[in-house]
């Protein structure tokens, strides 16, 4: 049983709460959460057809779940795409993305401000299979341009990125890949639908971490690929069932309830993102601050006009120090000081959470690497959460005024 279809196209905060809200026979008004890893056919005749993919229907855990389907469809429908697929992590969705469209000799151009295990995983892991990447500044359009080869089939940027929040322009970088006959994917994670649709500005694959703002409170790892139903049909779904990368259901129906309060919480967070990155612009311990929703960013009226007018909910700074290991060190004496906010690598969770990327979320990288990333020793990032703006700026006062 279905709700009636609505007579007028929806708004997103609304389709955030309603869209693929399909109910049972119960008449249930929260989405129901379907535990199965296999399903019963009606017939040997439909379970054939079925299989052999000439007729619609659950078949397998692996290949499907009615709890997932309805969270990719609801995703698709706040990016404003097609189809969505979904995978178990941020990072497989990305290694899903790889297999599907690269092969041995096959070139990517990426933006080397990307997260630390997208740069790993692109750069070095796939590499072994004969996949040729080459890393460019991520605001620097001629770069992009440069870096094209005859053999490029994939440009991939983060948008803004973690954690210096650098932002790509999202219709330059798809007119320069669709020139070349490649495809564009943008890492969506950081401003999330409710503030920035990259498809409307001409990218071809949206990718999404569920583990940060879709869930929104910490709870369960998630990832998807938003794009044409072409595209997840003929190549993203083939990889997902033989190579496993299924989101588990329970999941899918945690990050499914986080999208009903998606647009309120990144509203709610970067409104206290921002007030949070001018009191660090004033600090006399505080080296920069990095958040698009300052005019100091470099591409402040870039992001505002991709991202809705809003700067989004992380920040990073950099606090002083003669050297980078007196930069260290005091980066580590502020974020041991820390009595309520979290010292943690993830983000987008309604907790403010703190962490050092130079040690963690980029600490695989070699030190050639980070500096070209511009992270730096003393470089803390945060992630803003829904606590009272005075007592975070309490929290990490406690550690700045000591140095």
């Amino acid at each position: 049983m279905t709700d009636r279809t609505p007579d007028r196209p929806l708004h997103p905060d609304t389709l955030a709460v309603r869209a693929a809200m399909e109910r049972s026979q119960y008449g249930e008004n929260s989405e129901a959460l379907y535990l199965t890893s296999g399903y019963v056919q009606p017939s040997a005749e439909a379970s054939a057809q079925r299989f052999a993919g000439q007729e619609e229907g659950f078949t397998y855990g692996r290949y499907g779940n009615p709890t997932v389907a309805s969270f990719e469809k609801r995703l698709a429908a706040l990016e404003g795409t097609e189809a969505c697929i979904s995978t178990a992590s941020g990072m497989s969705a990305i290694l899903m993305m790889c297999l599907a469209l690269l092969k041995a000799g096959d070139h990517v151009v990426c933006s080397r401000s990307m997260f630390g295990s997208t740069i790993k995983l692109i750069g070095s892991d796939l590499a072994k299979f004969g996949v040729q990447s080459t890393f460019v500044p991520q605001a620097d359009i001629g770069a992009w341009k440069a870096a094209m080869r005859p053999e490029t089939r994939l440009l991939f940027a983060e948008t803004p990125t973690n954690p210096l929040t650098e932002v790509c322009d999202i219709r330059a970088l798809a007119a320069i890949a669709h020139e070349a006959g490649a495809l564009l994917c943008v890492d969506n994670c950081f401003a999330t639908p409710a503030l920035q649709k990259p498809i409307a500005m001409g990218a071809d694959i949206v990718m999404h971490s569920g583990t940060k703002y879709l869930d929104g409170q910490g709870r369960v790892m998630a990832g998807a690929l938003c794009a044409s139903q072409a595209m997840v049909t003929e190549k993203f779904l083939p990889i997902l069932k033989s190579g496993g990368m299924t989101l588990a259901p329970f999941n899918a129906w945690v990050v499914l309830k986080g999208l009903e309060t998606l647009d309120l919480r990144m509203r709610a967070q970067s409104a206290a993102a921002l007030m949070l990155a001018q009191w660090f612009e004033a600090h006399p311990k505080v080296a920069r601050v990095y958040y698009p929703g300052l005019r100091s960013h470099p591409q402040h009226e870039l992001a505002l006009a991709q991202q809705s007018g809003i700067g989004g909910a992380v920040l990073s700074f950099d606090v002083h120090g003669s050297d980078a290991d007196e930069a260290r060190r005091n980066a580590f004496r502020v974020l041991d000081c820390l009595q309520v906010l979290s010292l943690s690598t993830n983000l987008g969770d309604t907790k403010t959470l703190a962490a050092h990327p130079a040690s963690t979320s980029h600490g695989r990288l070699t030190e050639a690497q980070r500096q070209a990333a511009g992270i730096t020793q003393g470089l803390i990032r945060v992630a803003v959460g829904l606590e009272h703006l005075d007592d975070i700026k309490a929290d990490f006062s406690r550690g700045l005024d000591l140095l």
